[in-house]
């Protein structure tokens, strides 16, 4: 069956391309015999259908960058490297960073910014650091209880919203940043739709606007709304990283990796600039009938700050 959707991926058909990146998402080891092919048939992209490539076909990929190639060729090789998280990828975008190969002067960014659309990065210190936890869990989606003092944005006065409640020890989901005790992640639900808002979090739960949030100039004095009267809270463990949805009802999914909507935007903790690490998705869908797009919340937890920010088509 996999043999036969590679071959009518190879024609451009969408619908067999689709099917492979349903496979990459539930199962992405069942591609790894048929990535040689792929890359013989130039169906590159997605670039996460080579999540788990091999040595072999890493080590082609990387002698064709090499080789030069147009912008948008390159482009999705690069992804295609990111994705594979590859020892091997990894050193040839460091290499490039230093040394960019034929064609690097046209990117948009340098090699290493492509490493976190495959979620990772290299820090300032040079040590790989994974943005995403390996485990999964359903983000349910319950009404929040009443509140009587709800603080208001600085920036519309709508109340924020309490997006989502854990603890670090209900799954292994937070693992990965290092956070221990209650997180709470609170947000304005309308203007963090135009920029990254910032939040102060702490171990015991506790949760502040962060004021250095930089307002948007294009962002106007609309009248003050009520957030989603709704929360998200931990559910049982999702069969793989791969499970969140953007765009489909019960895809909301705490931990793993997100499905980004445009390209991956994991932000930077405003104190020490280091990537943040991802904590979860929340998707529109699921916090009304009539929701779209996804909220990404991510997290640094050396630096006690947490972020929000929202990508739709």
């Amino acid at each position: 069956m996999i043999e036969g959707l590679v071959e009518r991926a190879g024609g451009d058909d969408e619908d067999a391309i689709e099917e492979l990146v349903a496979i990459a998402d539930s199962e992405p080891g069942r591609l790894g015999q048929y990535h040689a092919r792929m890359l013989q048939l130039d169906v590159l992209w997605p670039g996460k259908l080579y999540r788990g490539a091999g040595e072999g076909v890493v080590s082609d990929v990387i002698a064709q960058v090499e080789a030069g190639q147009e912008l948008g060729r390159l482009n999705h090789l690069l992804l295609v490297l990111a994705h594979s998280g590859h020892p091997l990828a990894e050193g040839a975008l460091r290499r490039w960073a230093e040394a960019p190969a034929p064609g690097f002067e046209a990117l948009h960014v340098g090699p290493l910014a492509y490493a976190r659309e495959g979620g990772w990065s290299v820090d300032a210190d040079g040590r790989r650091r994974e943005l995403c936890a390996g485990v999964a869990y359903e983000w349910l989606i319950r009404d929040a209880a009443p509140r009587a003092d709800r603080p208001g944005c600085p920036w519309c006065r709508s109340p924020l919203w309490r997006a989502a409640e854990l603890d670090a020890g209900e799954t292994d989901a937070l693992r990965h940043t290092g956070w221990s005790g209650r997180l709470t992640v609170e947000t304005c639900a309308f203007c963090s739709c135009y920029t990254t808002l910032y939040s102060r979090v702490q171990p015991d739960g506790g949760a502040a606007w962060w004021d250095g949030n930089a307002r948007p100039d294009y962002l106007g004095d609309g009248e003050a709304e009520e957030p989603p009267n709704r929360v998200a809270v931990a559910g049982p463990r999702r069969p793989g990283p791969y499970q969140a949805s953007a765009w489909g009802t019960g895809g909301s999914t705490l931990g793993g990796h997100p499905d980004w909507i445009q390209d991956a935007e994991h932000p930077d903790c405003p104190e020490c600039g280091r990537a943040m690490d991802y904590v979860g998705l929340i998707g529109g869908a699921d916090l009304d009938e009539y929701g779209e797009g996804a909220y990404y919340i991510h997290l640094h937890a050396p630096c006690g700050f947490a972020a929000v920010n929202y990508q739709q088509s």
